[in-house]
């Protein structure tokens, strides 16, 4: 018996000291006020962000702008914390080839109202910046170099109730 209460009780404490703990991902928490749909009509046409939370390290997000019947621009998005960056990755699909590309932006800098994420290496945009203005409205803006002219687009949302 007594060999018996020492292995559950070295079990016990084996089991104690190697508990495996929830991951924290800081980074992707961040962005938890992407969450929800978001909506603007403008001269682009209308616009529509919907940004749901996959798991604990990712959250998704599907961009769409239609004029009249048609949709002129849609993308994805796969928003994920990896180790100790955060990535803004664009899914979309080449009409030419009718393939997906992806292109990933980093988080370069951070606030409680604010998520810059860049690519230097990509054509345009280069920085895509988000902008919590208050708890119903956000901005989203592009920004970069357009054969060589420096070209900047910005998309105020509000929450969609």
């Amino acid at each position: 018996m007594k060999k018996l209460i020492t292995l559950l009780s070295l079990s016990i404490v084996y089991a104690c000291m190697h508990k495996q703990e929830k991951k924290e991902y800081p980074l992707i928490a961040k962005a938890n006020w992407f969450l929800g749909e978001w909506h603007n009509i403008s001269e682009y046409g209308d616009l529509t962000e919907k940004w749901e939370k996959l798991t604990d390290s990712t959250i998704t997000g599907e961009c769409h702008i239609i004029k009249g019947k048609d949709t002129v621009f849609q993308e994805n998005v796969l928003l994920e914390q990896r180790n100790d960056s955060l990535f803004y990755n664009v899914i979309v699909k080449d009409k030419d080839k009718k393939e997906e590309e992806s292109t990933s932006f980093y988080l370069t800098q951070s606030s409680a109202k604010q998520l810059v994420f860049e690519n230097p290496k990509h054509d345009f945009p280069t920085k895509i910046v988000y902008n919590l203005i208050t708890s119903d409205s956000i901005s989203a803006s592009i920004h970069g170099k357009e054969k060589g002219i420096e070209k900047s687009e910005t998309f105020p949302m509000s929450k969609k109730k």
